[in-house]
């Protein structure tokens, strides 16, 4: 099992998004998503991430490189997953999960609770609090094929985190996975940062994330 530490940023003033970037990317140190589990599906773009956070924010970025991009939906809690996504799941009861999921243009997709069948999405008007841009833009589009590098900074406030009573995250310590899919490009993927020991692609696998402590 991987272990992950989250660094505390210390801003000193409320900073834009841009300047978040710049502030994680002189701090944190980037990781890798590279697992393939399920070798029917071999194709792994690269992938990579940095996390930080500020005590209130989990502020996270994906540097993405593949060959297939594909942004189709367009609302909040629906479909991602088929498009080029990056997503982060975290669990800081041990008992349910958040699957933050977002496609390489920004929409988002976020529910909780224990397991694939059991899910509960957290109120679009709070999802709409994420800060998020993308290199790609906001704007949806059918697939591209080529070879695309693009990249995905992300803010999450607290109040994501719904259906925890979370008042800061100093200290935290959580399990979490990372990954990268695209279940409608023309190169199917599963890719994740801890390993996964189904017999099938499958992300909503608490038993298999890897642990984070936030400093």
């Amino acid at each position: 099992m991987k272990e992950l530490f989250i660094k505390q940023i210390t801003p000193g003033k409320p900073v834009k998004l841009k300047e978040a970037a710049h502030l994680l990317e002189t701090q944190t140190v980037t990781n890798q998503i590279d697992t393939i589990n399920w070798p029917a599906y071999s194709y792994k773009p690269k992938l990579s991430f940095r996390i930080g956070h500020t005590g209130n924010e989990i502020w996270l970025k994906y540097y993405v490189t593949e060959k297939n991009i594909l942004a189709r939906e367009t609302r909040i809690n629906g479909e991602v997953y088929k498009d080029s996504t990056v997503e982060f799941f975290i669990s800081v009861d041990a008992k349910n999960y958040y699957n933050f999921e977002f496609s390489c243009i920004g929409i988002t997709h976020l529910a909780h609770g224990p397991g694939r069948g059991n899910r509960n999405f957290v109120d679009p008007e709070i999802v709409k609090k994420i800060e998020i841009e993308s290199s790609l833009g906001n704007k949806p589009f059918e697939e591209k094929s080529g070879n695309f590098e693009w990249e995905m900074m992300i803010r999450i406030p607290l109040a994501c985190f719904a259906f925890d009573k979370i008042k800061t995250l100093n200290g935290l310590k959580a399990t979490a996975n990372f990954y990268k899919c695209g279940d409608e490009t023309s190169e199917p993927h599963f890719v994740t940062w801890n390993p996964i020991g189904t017999e099938n692609p499958d992300y909503h696998c608490p038993q298999y994330f890897g642990k984070v402590q936030f400093e």
